[in-house]
């Protein structure tokens, strides 16, 4: 078959490399470069030269096995990493860094602030009774209303767990409040997230996650286009009918491999359910900036992390995060680099290096309960939908509704069921594949 692949993140990437092996794969990107979240940028900085990721950048072969595999096979080289947390709170000065004593203490008045003991304690009462979200039916509270009604104190809330899950998710704080609980503590649950000790080793890809998209494209027989926005997608009998550039196209099948509200869009002929579902997993853009302004970090060079989240005084209800690349790439520079999203305003210029600007899946109940409606139309009318969206937004997630997309296909990649959920929509769109070939 004659097979389009629209966008190239992870999902598309990975959608186009498994497909090819039997099909005939037609590659087309918007922008001028591959990778969508798979950003690295060559930084020239005092006589030499850097290579630091902006998009994706963190994953562990416990939580991301799809991902690992895919680099064992490219021969990828990845390196340990730090995930240390940071969070400063501009309104009333508090910063500490939970990755050890010395750093959580880095402000030695937080050994007598009863808020902060306050907080810890919440903290160990969460990871203790979070996970009983989990056995409830339904989909249950939203994350503030379940802080609420446990008694979980403000200090807890507002200066650990908004932070962190806004650093996770790109997403300012009201939205993480309203961010379903279940949801939340399933990808904690899932990530090791809920205990103090034994949490997984973080890898990154050494050299720049750059790295494993030039590794694809020497190995597999795909037809890259570059700047070829595609306008418009019509499915009729006899297979699919797609305009780019002001060219129209015949093919056989499509995935679209980029957001679910661009899907939605560039679909000439959606029906009632692609409209609901599609329509109900939005996106959010985040304005992100790589820069070498040291002031975007905490005050205390002892509450330095890889992750730091910011407070801000004057919008309390407004956190964002700034990656110290220096610390999550072991990158060995005479200044911080830094990336920093939302909070551009705060940076010097003549300190910004790239202004960028990427979009993040928004989640509550209504995109949750989205989510589990896509077997309704994947494979239908010989379109397919794989992203991160249909997951938590994140990398293993965009991987795995490819490798589904490609199983459905009938392109299996040897080893990898057990890394499939047990309710797979593959499953489900396999069945379906009979009737759109």
């Amino acid at each position: 078959m004659r097979i389009a692949v629209i966008g190239s993140g992870i999902a598309g990437l990975a959608s186009a490399w498994l497909l090819s092996r039997r099909h005939e794969v037609v590659l087309l990107e918007a922008n001028d470069y591959l990778g969508g979240h798979t950003h690295t940028h060559a930084i020239h900085l005092r006589d030499r030269d850097y290579a630091v990721d902006t998009g994706f950048i963190v994953h562990n072969p416990a939580h991301y096995p799809l991902l690992t595999r895919l680099f064992a096979e490219l021969r990828v080289p990845t390196r340990p990493t730090t995930m240390s947390f940071s969070v400063r709170n501009d309104g009333s000065g508090l910063e500490y860094n939970a990755t050890s004593l010395d750093g959580l203490f880095c402000q030695r008045r937080n050994l007598v602030s009863p808020r902060f003991w306050g907080m810890l304690r919440d903290l160990r009462r969460f990871y203790r009774e979070a996970p009983q979200l989990l056995q409830q039916p339904g989909p249950g509270p939203s994350l503030g209303d379940y802080l609420q009604q446990r008694g979980l104190g403000e200090a807890f809330r507002d200066d650990h767990l908004v932070p962190m899950a806004s650093a996770l998710w790109s997403s300012p704080a009201e939205r993480i409040l309203a961010f379903p609980a279940r949801y939340l503590v399933q990808f904690m649950a899932n990530h090791q997230m809920l205990q103090i000790a034994g949490r997984p080793q973080w890898r990154v890809v050494a050299g720049g996650s750059r790295r494993y998209i030039d590794a694809l494209q020497r190995l597999w027989q795909v037809e890259v286009r570059l700047n070829a926005g595609v306008t418009s997608l019509r499915r009729d009998t006899q297979g699919i009918e797609l305009v780019s550039g002001g060219q129209r196209e015949r093919f056989d099948q499509a995935v679209l491999a980029c957001h679910s509200d661009q899907a939605l869009a560039l679909l000439a002929d959606p029906d009632e359910r692609e409209r609901d579902i599609l329509g109900a997993l939005r996106y959010q853009h985040n304005d992100t900036v790589l820069h070498t302004d040291a002031r975007l970090l905490p005050q205390r060079r002892k509450a330095w992390a890889a992750w730091n989240a910011h407070v801000s005084a004057a919008q309390p209800d407004r956190c964002t995060v700034s990656y110290c690349m220096n610390l999550l790439q072991g990158i060995d520079a005479p200044e911080p680099l830094i990336v920093t999203l939302n909070r551009s305003e705060a940076i010097a210029p003549e300190k910004i290096l790239r202004r960028l600007s990427y979009r993040h899946p928004v989640y509550d109940h209504a995109s949750v309960a989205a989510q589990a409606r896509k077997a309704e139309i994947q494979g239908r009318r010989r379109t397919w939908f794989a992203g991160a969206y249909w997951g938590w937004g994140f990398h293993e997630d965009g991987m795995r509704s490819a490798v589904e997309v490609a199983n459905a296909l009938g392109v299996a990649w040897p080893g990898t069921a057990a890394s499939l959920p047990p309710t797979s929509a593959a499953a489900h769109a396999a069945a379906s594949v009979a009737e759109t070939t």
